[in-house]
């Protein structure tokens, strides 16, 4: 699922998602300037490889570059936290509805293998890291990818999908939603079993908003 696995294929690549989950985990804080000298001191390399790994980070837009100031990581706005809430409502019940046309009973079994890994992670904590972690964000990631739409799999699965672990990651994100989120989940994934793609787009809809009130009512008590 993420390029990130063992099989790291260059240096650029190996730099970019150890740089990438520093930035997501709060490690590199936001605002934080991005040093090359001291950067490739840590990582062991020369700047030539490091150079287009904050390239692709900037990319991505966990990095900022802005004229006589260089480049830093981005600062976390909750307004911005919210209009990307907006869009994956749009964009994700579209990728839902393509979903339950386009993925075969493999790809569901996969989704709900995913959901039962899920459920006893949320025994084990009470639920709250569901938001915590990747794990509901890596739900919504399979979805996409079974929509088989090129460009809501460029939108949502690389532009925006660390961006969303980086908030969830460093607003704390910790709730109680974690099993009504799992529920949704539940009957999003039947709805794409029977290929209602209707369906399937009006629950993902409803989940992301109901995400996206909860996150706003945290923020609000903040």
């Amino acid at each position: 699922m993420s390029i990130c696995a063992d099989q790291l294929r260059t240096i650029p690549e190996r730099v970019f998602c150890q740089l990438r989950e520093a930035i997501v985990e709060g490690e590199i804080p936001p605002g934080s300037r991005i040093s090359e000298a001291e950067l490739a001191a840590r990582y062991g390399i020369s700047r030539a490889p490091l150079r287009e790994a904050i390239s692709r980070l900037a990319a991505v837009g966990l990095i900022e570059r802005r004229p006589n100031v260089g480049a830093r990581v981005i600062e976390l706005s909750a307004d911005q936290l919210i209009d990307i809430f907006h869009v994956r409502e749009s964009l994700e019940g579209t990728a839902a509805r393509q979903a339950a046309l386009r993925m075969d009973a493999e790809a569901v079994g996969r989704l709900r293998a995913t959901l039962d890994e899920h459920a006893a992670r949320m025994r084990q904590d009470g639920g709250q890291a569901y938001f915590q972690e990747a794990g509901d964000v890596d739900f919504h990631y399979q979805i996409i990818q079974g929509s088989g739409n090129h460009y809501l799999v460029k939108l949502l699965c690389h532009d925006l999908y660390h961006l969303i672990r980086m908030y969830r990651c460093q607003f704390g994100m910790r709730s109680k939603r974690g099993p009504a989120a799992l529920e949704e989940h539940h009957a999003i994934v039947a709805a794409i079993e029977r290929h209602d793609g209707d369906l399937a787009e009006l629950l993902m809809r409803a989940h992301v908003r109901a995400s996206r009130e909860n996150v706003e009512r945290m923020i609000s008590e903040i």
